[in-house]
């Protein structure tokens, strides 16, 4: 079973976006919870090889030739998901978002500020308290589950405040309760919860219209050198 992530789906300049490859590879694993974690950064427009590792499907991994790229497996989140703010406070955080300088990867499909609309998500994640960011979002047609996967990944990252010490995905642990609706108001949430050395563990969660609960996450975001990231 081969997968390839288009080029339109790229994170950082040359990789896949974390959370939408974790997403894709999560659509093959046999659980409603699943855990990714990315071990190198994904190519793009390369066929990646998925492989099923046990007879239940509850671990897969993805390879690019005789790399590991990505794992797999069944999991489970036994916190509370991140709350929701109304709509109306993601739309003043997103204006706060656009005030921001340096982003470290301008042209990410879920965050970057030079994707034209339409093309990218172009969520705008802004503080709305200490450690928490959200972003409006209204989907233009209803997303497939790694479109989802993808919307609340880089909230987290963002959470402890990207611009001058980026950070990459590197686990990130999703439950996709349902879909939103095309052109439905939702709000995603994204939670510093703690770090360890270069490790960010923060949360995300999206939410739908009248604070209905559509997915929720839990990463580990690893901090990179800007000057050497992918060379």
């Amino acid at each position: 079973m081969r997968v390839i992530i288009e080029r339109r789906f790229h994170g950082p300049d040359g990789s896949g976006n974390g959370g939408y490859v974790a997403g894709v590879l999560a659509g093959h694993v046999a659980s409603d919870t699943v855990t990714v974690t990315l071990r190198r950064p994904p190519p793009l427009e390369t066929g990646l090889r998925v492989s099923v590792e046990d007879e239940r499907g509850h671990r897969v991994r993805l390879w690019d030739g005789e790399d590991l790229v990505a794992e797999g497996l069944a999991g489970a989140i036994v916190v509370p998901p991140v709350p929701a703010v109304p709509y109306e406070e993601a739309l003043e955080a997103a204006e706060k978002f656009r005030a921001l300088e340096n982003h470290p990867f301008p042209r990410c499909f879920v965050c970057g500020p030079e994707r034209e609309p339409g093309d990218g998500l172009r969520l705008e994640p802004g503080p709305v308290a200490e450690g928490t960011v959200a972003a409006p979002w209204t989907p233009r047609e209803v997303p497939g589950r790694e479109l989802v996967w993808a919307a609340m990944d880089c909230p987290g990252g963002w959470s402890f405040g990207l611009p001058g010490r980026p950070a990459v995905l590197g686990t990130m642990t999703a439950q996709v309760a349902d879909l939103p609706e095309q052109g439905e108001p939702c709000v995603v949430m994204g939670l510093a919860r703690s770090r360890e050395g270069r490790k960010l563990h923060t949360a995300t969660a999206l939410y739908g219209s009248g604070g209905r609960l559509l997915g929720r996450a839990e990463q580990i975001w690893i901090e990179v050198d800007p000057d050497t990231f992918g060379k």
